[in-house]
This record gives structure tokens, sequence and C-alpha cells, in this order.
């Protein structure tokens, strides 16, 4: 009975520290960085629409890089942009990119580290690397 009872303690162990580590809350960092391609991937979606207003084509490009300090202008500059407010889309990307700023500026100030200031990086899509088959 006892190695079936070390067996069974042992799985119930196991098992909590799986149930632990899948439903621990998410650092700072990974919240910015979700974010950060939610933001992108929204702002990808929008710009290749073609339901949406003509406007869209006026705003600011935001292609976002948590690492690099000029994110927070970037970002700044595209909720202050007075363009395209009417289009719904528009103001619910808007709103998202608010978001990202305040928890950047706010929540994640002393969490996060900056590796580059290279704001020209920004204005250019990272294009995902080619895969070999």
């Amino acid at each position: 009975k006892l190695p079936t009872m070390k067996m069974l303690l042992l799985l119930i162990a196991l098992l909590s520290a799986v149930l632990l580590a899948s439903t621990a809350p998410p650092t700072c960092y990974s919240r910015v960085l979700s974010l950060s391609r939610e933001v992108t991937e929204s702002f990808k979606e929008l710009q290749t629409s073609k339901t949406v207003d003509s406007c869209v084509q006026t705003l600011p490009r935001l292609y976002l890089d948590i690492h690099n300090y000029c994110v927070l202008a970037k970002l700044r500059d595209f909720v202050a942009y007075p363009g395209c407010d009417r289009v719904v889309e528009v103001s619910e990307l808007k709103e998202k990119a608010r978001s990202l700023y305040t928890i950047l500026i706010s929540y994640c100030r002393r969490d996060l580290v900056f590796l580059t200031d290279d704001c020209n990086a920004l204005e250019i899509p990272v294009s995902p690397p080619i895969e070999h088959s």
C-alpha cells in the first residue's frame, strides 16, 4: 500500500504544479508584448480592409516593437492623430494603443528594458523570417 500511496501523492503534486503554472498571472512584459502584437495586427487588418473609410490610408504607420524606446512617441502620436475618429475600427484601435501606452509608462515602467531608440525602425514593417520546407 505504501508505494501506491506515494505514487498517488506524487501524481497529485505533479498535477497541482501543472495547474498552478498554467494559471499564473501574466507578467507586465508578457501583457505588453501580447497587446503590442494585437495592436499591430489590428492596424494591419485595418489597412487591408476594403470596407473601411479612405481616411485610414492617412493614419500614421503603426509597427510596434516594445524593446524600442521610440514606441512611446509612436503610440502617443497615433492616439493623438486627429483623423478618422468617425471610423469605429480606428477608435477601437486608438483605445488599444492608449491602453498599451498607459501600461508602458505606468504599470511596467520599471520592468521594461529598451534595447534601442531607433525611431526609423518603427516606420518599416518587420517581415517574419522565411521558413524553408
